[in-house]
């Protein structure tokens, strides 16, 4: 929601950070797209859905990928273990089918 009274610099911030925000769903999106595909794949080959060393490698790589940027690696992390453990529910999902 934009309030008329908040000032013009802060009103447009708001809006980059809406169009930010929508590609940010684009995104997510796509990967939940892609990881269906993967997921489709593991049920047919019989293979489990958790895979806990994939995972402890992506979390060093974007933990990685934060030095240099003003982002906290820890809530990246959390970020993205929360992507994971949706995508691993959705795994189970198929491979119940």
């Amino acid at each position: 929601m934009i309030t008329k009274s908040a000032p013009k610099e802060l009103i447009e911030a708001r809006k980059k950070l809406d169009l930010i925000d929508e590609s940010l769903v684009e995104m997510l999106e796509a990967r939940f797209k892609l990881t269906h595909q993967v997921g489709l794949l593991k049920a047919d080959q019989k293979m489990t859905s958790l895979d806990s060393d994939r995972e402890a490698q992506k979390i060093v790589q974007l933990r990685s990928l934060c030095e240099g940027k003003n982002l906290n690696p820890d809530f990246v992390a959390e970020v993205f273990r929360l992507v994971m453990r949706e995508v691993v529910k959705n795994h189970e999902k198929l491979r119940r089918r």
